[in-house]
């Protein structure tokens, strides 16, 4: 783990942003103010209802079997499960017991999920017989002491005695490895704390609108994100959790009209499905009151979008490593909601190396990774994370991300931004969403291509068409997309991005 300059660590436990609370004291301090409220799967496989305190009873009872195998405070707890139930189980189980949860991807393969446990070494692995892709394979978890699957065996872990407290911890020590959701070809294990985790919860849930109504949580819980608002802000709140295991927008539309169901944001696909799906009607914005936008670049074309529907918008940015950096509140000017990235949170710093690279530390800052050779490379000295993306600074502080370093395309010696590239393509006619990827070029090393997803009965359009759009954007010539190609959906990782590394591989082997 990296070492944090202690005149960071005083500070932030002197302003309040890091508690002596581990993350297994905030749970029974919320289960306890709130055992009555609503807990519920919106699945065809495994669905269920119940209540916090119907949850809390299944969690505390693992608590105590696992208890009863020897596993407690340093040992780590992975899960590989679909937005059921038992995973907010597993989760608050290892909460108590004062481990480190280690959520996995349900939707990840066998190379994914044998990297993870080889890179973790857990105590326990609770997984799923068999779900879309997720497969239970024995021989991945041959050498983890305990393993449980669902909807087999999984009961047999459950204690006759429940843990009824949280077992002491060092609020210091890990309690959660996320594992990056896999924009490059490995998984990246992110190490957070209990008060880097205690922290994030706290402030994201400070940030939400109060009036942001029930919310349906579809981004897979084993991504940092969809795990903080099912099994964390809820608790700490004392708001409803309704899962659904699927993104299906034909499925999530009926669940807002049945169950007066609110989506409050996320990745911009999640919103932007809906509104394109023919299922959307006037009555489904009624559930859309706010959009609060982050997790992959968020584009002005589709902020301007949902203001026009009379969405409030807002904008937010971070990551596993650094997961609230910026956000513009829900209160904010419009212009700096819908067109910039927002302002530090409580606590951050940010600033701009020579390059526009945006460089950040906070209380809510990861403690490294599983792999140290990274966590070198990440962070320096004094504490700053290199985000390796790029940004500007306005004369208000609010920050506006302008693209990656890795996602430049150098196109003769001249940077390129795929992020002002796509900007230009999404207000084409008839395109839903657009990438932008470096292709190879014999002449100039690289050039742009446009991978783009069109709305339905909508052709791709032809390069001289797109020629004359950028012409009348008035974009420099060079900077022009110099081929096209259409998908019909987008590779993406569990929080919504697109999976820019694989479209590249795709253009480079002609397909």
């Amino acid at each position: 783990m990296r070492k944090i300059p202690a005149e960071l660590t005083e500070r932030y436990a002197a302003e309040g942003w890091w508690t002596e609370e581990t993350v297994g004291d905030l749970l029974t301090r919320g289960l306890t103010a709130a055992p009555d409220t609503e807990f519920r799967v919106h699945s065809a496989a495994r669905p269920w209802a119940g209540t916090f305190r119907d949850v809390e009873a299944v969690a505390r009872r693992l608590a105590g079997g696992l208890r009863e195998r020897g596993v407690g405070p340093g040992d780590a707890v992975a899960f590989q499960l679909p937005n059921w139930m038992e995973a907010a189980a597993v989760f608050w189980a290892s909460a108590l017991l004062g481990a480190a949860v280690v959520p996995i991807v349900h939707f990840y393969g066998r190379k994914e999920v044998g990297y993870i446990l080889d890179a973790v070494r857990p105590r326990v692995f609770v997984t799923a017989e068999r779900f879309g892709r997720l497969e239970f394979r024995p021989d991945l978890c041959a050498d983890v002491p305990v393993v449980g699957v669902v909807g087999r065996d999984f009961d047999a872990l459950l204690g006759d005695e429940p843990l009824m407290e949280p077992l002491p911890a060092d609020p210091a020590a890990p309690a959660l490895i996320a594992f990056t959701s896999g924009t490059t070809r490995d998984p990246k294990g992110v190490v957070h704390s209990h008060q880097t985790l205690g922290h994030e919860t706290r402030q994201l849930a400070a940030s939400y609108p109060p009036d942001r109504g029930r919310q349906l949580t579809a981004a897979p819980v084993g991504h940092f994100i969809g795990m903080v608002n099912a099994f964390l802000i809820p608790v700490l709140d004392g708001t409803p959790v309704h899962l659904t295991d699927v993104w299906d927008p034909a499925g999530a539309l009926r669940l807002m009209r049945d169950h007066q169901l609110h989506i409050g944001g996320g990745a911009p696909y999640y919103v932007t499905s809906l509104l394109d799906h023919p299922d959307f009607t006037e009555e489904h914005l009624r559930y859309l009151r706010y959009a609060g936008l982050g997790g992959s670049s968020v584009p002005a074309a589709v902020t301007t979008r949902l203001a026009g529907l009379g969405i409030r918008v807002f904008r937010a940015y971070g990551s596993t490593e650094h997961p609230s950096i910026t956000s513009s509140r829900h209160d904010a000017p419009e212009p700096k909601r819908l067109f910039t990235d927002g302002t530090t949170l409580p606590g951050v710093e940010i600033r701009l190396a020579e390059d526009g690279e945006i460089l950040s530390r906070g209380p809510d800052l990861c403690l490294g990774y599983t792999d140290p050779a990274l966590t070198a490379r990440a962070f320096d000295e004094d504490g700053w994370y290199r985000t390796g993306d790029l940004g500007a600074l306005d004369e208000d502080g609010y920050l506006t991300i302008t693209g990656r370093k890795a996602d430049l395309i150098i196109r003769g010696g001249e940077n390129i931004s795929a992020l002002e590239v796509e900007e230009v393509l999404l207000t084409m006619p008839g395109v839903a969403e657009a990438a932008v990827v470096a292709a190879p070029d014999a002449r100039l090393g690289e050039h742009a291509a446009g991978v783009l997803r069109m709305l339905p009965g909508h052709p791709l359009p032809g390069l001289d068409a797109m020629r004359a759009h950028f012409e009348r954007a008035g974009l420099a010539r060079q900077k022009w997309p110099e081929e096209l190609h259409q998908v019909a959906e987008f590779p993406r990782t569990a929080s919504g991005k697109v999976q820019k590394f694989r479209l590249r591989q795709d253009i480079a082997v002609g397909t």
